[in-house]
């Protein structure tokens, strides 16, 4: 579909981000972001060997990445803290972590994780101009992050350190579409980056950090819920009980498989409290 049909009309561009939503938004990009670079940030460190470090030292990861090619030290090291802080309000630390996207891309222009970030930080900031009533800005930020992530998955469609961004932006903000066409293909999308993430770690899944593992498995059980396919997600929270337990999302897997429908606070558990 043409996106720029979701922002022709300037009452439904001011409901996506209403002062009663816009901090529940917030919060809700907060918590999906830091759970989506956490499970990304683990995965490197996996594969070599380190399924203890969530954090995975700089010299870990430069070693080989998901798609197996050498890795300079990973760009998600160096700009999640910023773009938390960022998220959370802190306008110079998101400022500064869009520089360093900036820079990278300068350098490279097909650097696939700093152009996802940066895709990521304009969709953020599409958000803050909706708030303050510049549409056009907002509309035009808002495709330009789409754009952004969408190509730098193009480049690398295995890597996890690009599919999680992707996905997690796209699952949280398809709420928050005001267009029921585009919120289902975002969601779609979402989805399918996530199911991608899931086949790449398939081989070493086990290993990988309890927190991460429910996170990701979260994801798709409430992502093909919410397209309506029942059936698939009941099999993914039927995972979550089984190769998630302890992770606090398997309470939330156990809820829905008694009562069939999900969970009223399906926010981040654990570490992101």
């Amino acid at each position: 579909m043409n996106r720029s049909v979701a922002f022709d009309e300037g009452e439904d561009l001011w409901r996506r981000v209403k002062p009663g939503s816009a901090t529940r938004r917030l919060k809700l990009v907060i918590l999906m972001s830091a759970c989506a670079f956490a499970l990304a940030l683990t995965s490197s460190a996996v594969r070599e060997g380190r399924a203890d470090d969530r954090d995975a030292a700089p010299e870990a990861l430069q070693q080989k990445g998901e798609t197996g090619q050498p890795d300079r030290v990973r760009f998600d090291n160096k700009v999640r803290e910023s773009f938390f802080s960022g998220f959370a309000g802190d306008a110079a630390a998101l400022d500064q972590a869009m520089k360093m996207c900036e820079e990278a891309l300068a350098r490279d222009p097909h650097d696939a994780p700093a152009m996802v970030w940066h895709g990521s930080g304009l969709v953020f900031r599409s958000g803050q101009a909706f708030r303050k009533g510049d549409f056009a800005q907002g509309r035009e930020l808002w495709k330009r992050g789409l754009k952004e992530m969408d190509d730098a998955v193009a480049l690398q469609p295995a890597d996890v350190q690009v599919l999680i961004p992707r996905g997690a932006t796209l699952l949280n903000d398809s709420r928050y579409s005001t267009q029921p066409d585009e919120a289902k293909e975002m969601l779609k999308k979402g989805v399918s980056d996530y199911e991608a993430v899931l086949k790449v770690q398939g081989p070493y899944f086990g290993q990988i950090p309890l927190h991460s593992r429910g996170e990701l498995l979260f994801g798709l059980a409430e992502g093909w819920y919410r397209l309506g396919d029942v059936s698939k997600a009941r099999s993914y929270f039927d995972r979550i009980v089984s190769d998630a337990a302890g992770s606090g999302r398997d309470k939330q897997a156990a809820e829905f498989l008694k009562t069939g429908e999900l969970p009223k606070n399906t926010s981040c558990v654990g570490c992101h409290k």
